[in-house]
């Protein structure tokens, strides 16, 4: 019987560059999308999907995600008195229950495998999740649910995809497919970044994971790959 999946990595160490000049005041994470911090969806994601811890790789600047997190009881108590009873239940979406959420450094920004490594001690023997809050992605059915449901049934590692354009596959880490089932593929390996002509498939992996927890002692012994750093899918492959 597999082990529950009760542990999410949330990555979110990043400078955010592609949000310039706003990010540099601004963790790109409580930037609102549409009604909510682009933080929040990956928190909505992962608690649809039973998980019960929230550990977050975070990184110098990084103050008001925890913030975002934090109890507010001068607020809270100035909206109670004012009776504005709808921006009290917005505020309920980002209050966790003590001790659900740990934080750790990413000191060195040497990328995504090394970020998810930081989180080894947090993790411990357990299976986790990885969830990339840049990837808000909308479901009937949660992605993550999705993921965890199909790791209970087949075990190992999960990853989602997407089909891209073969050009684009550049930009992404791609599957090398062994048996397409329709709802999932079979995978036999990963290339991350390849050249549009060498890309072994067009699904590309975007950021959701489920992992054993042996990728972490891949990850330890892992030299710097593409872009000069340690790519979790070259751990995962």
């Amino acid at each position: 019987m597999q082990r529950s999946v009760r542990k999410a990595i949330f990555p979110v160490a990043g400078m955010g560059t592609r949000f310039l000049p706003a990010t540099k005041a601004i963790p790109k994470e409580v930037m609102p999308l549409v009604d909510r911090p682009l933080i929040q969806y990956a928190i909505d994601e992962a608690r649809a999907a039973g998980i019960e811890e929230f550990l977050f790789v975070t990184a110098r600047g990084k103050s008001a995600l925890e913030d975002y997190f934090d109890l507010a009881p001068e607020l809270e108590r100035s909206l109670r008195e004012k009776g504005k009873t709808d921006l009290l239940k917005a505020l309920e979406a980002s209050e966790m229950p003590s001790g659900a959420i740990a934080y750790v450094r990413q000191q060195e920004a040497l990328g995504l495998g090394h970020a998810v490594w930081c989180a080894r001690r947090l993790v411990g023997d357990e299976p986790f999740a990885v969830i990339l809050p840049d990837d808000v992605i909308e479901a009937d059915t949660p992605c993550l649910k999705q993921m965890i449901d199909a790791y209970h049934e087949t075990g190992g590692a999960i990853v989602a995809a997407m089909d891209v354009p073969r050009a684009a596959t550049a930009s992404y880490g791609v599957l090398d497919i062994a048996e397409d089932k329709g709802r999932t593929v079979r995978v036999k390996g990963m290339v991350e970044k390849p050249k549009p002509e060498l890309a072994p498939s067009t699904l590309a992996v975007i950021g959701r994971y489920i992992l054993p927890s042996t990728v972490m002692d891949n990850l330890s012994a892992m030299r710097r790959g593409a872009g000069g750093e340690i790519q979790l899918t070259d751990a995962i492959a």
